[in-house]
């Protein structure tokens, strides 16, 4: 169940909502064992996360669905961040588009970049073929956790996967989040090591319904 006073939102996408987003993003992924791994020093970490989820939400194309949840005072808590079915891979101009801000995020660790595009080279080759919904980001404001928001944002947006009937699919970085996702139907369908240092990256399936 959602705490009190918060409630889900599916306002239009504007600037400012995703340079809010982003901020939840870049906190919830600050101790994040594979942005520790590709990001730069803890002082510029933040920064470098919040440019990442800015590009990258703001390029999600026509198929990106984002919703929120919201405090009573407004303010974002809760992001999850969607491609709908036929949306991935993405267009070639949505790729390009979202590139600068990768760019800036890791241009102070050149290996970054190289461990990066290892780590996507990987994901693309992995990701499944079948119709599906694929979910690109999930977070809950690092200061109010355990509130329902991640159920919330999931059962919502599955109700209308579920609608369409089509596969749902993931990409998570902590072993510990395999069970939480399993709750919601998803299976471990492959895992991924494309660096020997880095942490793996383990995919998720949900069979349609």
């Amino acid at each position: 169940m959602l705490g009190p006073y918060l409630r889900i939102d599916h306002r239009p996408v504007t600037a400012p909502l995703i340079n809010e987003c982003a901020a939840v993003a870049a906190r919830s992924f600050y101790t994040d064992p594979f942005f520790v791994h590709l990001g730069p020093p803890a002082l510029l970490r933040y920064r470098g996360l919040a440019l990442f989820f800015r590009a990258n939400l703001r390029h999600l194309g026509r198929h990106g669905r984002i919703s929120t949840i919201r405090t009573s005072n407004d303010h974002i808590v809760g992001v999850a961040g969607w491609i709908t079915t036929d949306g991935y891979p993405q267009s070639i101009y949505h790729q390009v588009a979202s590139a600068p801000g990768t760019l800036r995020a890791l241009y102070r660790r050149p290996r970054a970049l190289i461990d990066g595009q290892r780590y996507l080279n990987a994901m693309a080759r992995e990701h499944i073929k079948e119709p599906h919904w694929y979910l690109f980001l999930l977070v809950a404001d690092p200061e109010i956790q355990r509130q329902g928001i991640g159920t919330a944002l999931l059962t919502e947006a599955l109700a209308h996967v579920d609608r369409e009937g089509v596969a749902a699919y993931l990409e998570t970085q902590k072993e510990d989040n395999l069970a939480y996702y399993r709750r919601f139907g998803f299976e471990l369908v492959g895992q991924l090591a494309p660096t020997p240092s880095g942490p793996p990256l383990y995919c998720m399936r949900r069979a349609p319904r």
